[in-house]
């Protein structure tokens, strides 16, 4: 495999406001910065520019309510299921809740993610009058965060997804997989919390890498970061890694 090197941060860095109030330095974020644009560039060799998806963003917000705790397999199946059963998300919100449990029960907590899909439409219904939330895409991008953060079962992960992937927002999700795999690589503290995660990955990441990034990363946490036995000795990005090399260090070194 070719050899990335990451660059010596060369340019001078400030450090943002949120960034400095964890503690973060300049050195430390420019280091992280080269790191990120190595690691993706990698990424893009192994695996290529990923296929972005293209959905409403009412469509990606209900579709990533189901997504959560489950697998893709059983969210699309939930999907499908609940959108042939109920063709609108107008009937989707005025069904009958058991009905909606019934539909999306592949999709695993469905007594939970029934009543929350239908309560987040009503809501949206009230303060909107409509289901339409195009009015987001001219919001700035923190106003339309804060805004889709109010939602009970709307958390940083899911509104991020839907700012970035159906709004065209610089916004980076972070799921389990990229918080596993940022923290073996060396792209965050190891202590930082998921909710912070998506802070400094938007500090460090370009955002016209954000989509491929998020993708690509899911993708090596899924294919060799595994969270139990990683496979490192096959990792695209092993060179470039803080965890495989403290694998590699002979057993007593320093």
């Amino acid at each position: 495999m070719n050899e990335t090197r990451v660059p010596p941060p060369t340019a001078e860095v400030t450090v943002p406001p949120e960034l400095a109030r964890l503690g973060i330095t300049a050195e430390q974020l420019a280091a992280w910065r080269a790191k990120a644009l190595a690691v993706h560039q990698r990424l893009l060799e192994h695996y290529g520019e990923p296929r972005l998806p293209r959905r409403s963003p009412l469509d990606e917000l209900m579709l990533t309510i189901l997504s959560q705790n489950t697998n893709d397999r059983n969210r699309d199946r939930a999907y499908a299921a609940l959108r042939q059963r109920f063709p609108t998300w107008e009937e989707v919100r005025d069904a009958d809740p058991e009905a909606v449990v019934d539909a999306i029960r592949v999709a695993g907590l469905a007594n939970q993610k029934g009543p929350r899909l239908q309560a987040v439409l009503r809501a949206i219904t009230r303060e909107r009058g409509n289901l339409d939330l195009g009015f987001l895409a001219d919001l700035p991008l923190e106003k339309a965060r804060q805004w889709l953060l109010r939602f009970k079962g709307v958390g940083p992960k899911t509104a991020a997804i839907v700012l970035l992937f159906a709004l065209g927002k610089p916004a980076f999700p972070v799921d389990t997989h990229i918080y596993r795999v940022t923290g073996r690589l060396g792209l965050r503290p190891p202590n930082l919390s998921v909710e912070k995660t998506h802070i400094l990955m938007e500090h460090i990441f370009p955002p016209e890498t954000y989509a491929a990034a998020h993708l690509n990363l899911i993708r090596l946490g899924r294919d060799y970061c595994h969270p139990r036995k990683p496979r490192c000795d096959a990792c695209p990005v092993r060179d470039l890694c803080d965890y495989a090399a403290a694998q590699a260090q002979p057993e007593g070194s320093p």
